[in-house]
């Protein structure tokens, strides 16, 4: 397992960006493995683009593959501050993403260690390795606030 907390930090920061916008406190980063750096970014914007598909996922990964000019994203990994929903882990496996760190579970509409656990199905044709729990409390926490604020 080749982790770094930098990464999983500057995915914090980009849940961070979202929250301020007023978004779901969610942040991904890819980081190409050859060369250690950080090819695409993203922030949950599904309210600001009025876009149900603009998870922060999914644009860090569209972003990469922009990058890369390839729709493969063989060498490369994945920092994000919650588990991926189901629609994410789909994307993850299309990408052909090599490891996927997350912070937090989401017991509710995880997709990868709860839910329909996407990345563990028969009919699932890549399956990175998958590391969860790194820095969840701080990212836990930081959704907890986030959600908290809205109720009042």
């Amino acid at each position: 397992m080749t982790f770094s907390n930098d990464f999983m930090n500057m995915a914090m920061e980009e849940a961070l960006a979202a929250a301020a916008r007023g978004e779901v406190p969610v942040g991904a980063l890819v980081v190409h493995g050859p060369s250690g750096q950080v090819i695409g970014r993203g922030s949950n914007r599904v309210k600001e683009d009025r876009d149900p598909s603009a998870h922060a996922e999914v644009l860090a990964i569209r972003a990469a593959c922009q990058h890369l000019d390839s729709e493969r994203l063989i060498d490369c990994d994945l920092y994000v501050t919650l588990e991926p929903c189901p629609m994410c882990a789909q994307v993850i496996s299309f990408a052909r993403i090599r490891r996927l760190y997350f912070a937090a579970d989401d017991e509710k509409g995880g997709g990868v260690e709860n839910g329909p656990r996407v990345l563990h199905a028969k009919s699932c044709h890549h399956r990175p390795e998958i590391y969860g729990g790194i820095g969840a409390a701080a990212a836990s926490k930081m959704l907890k606030d986030f959600f908290r604020s809205r109720r009042g």
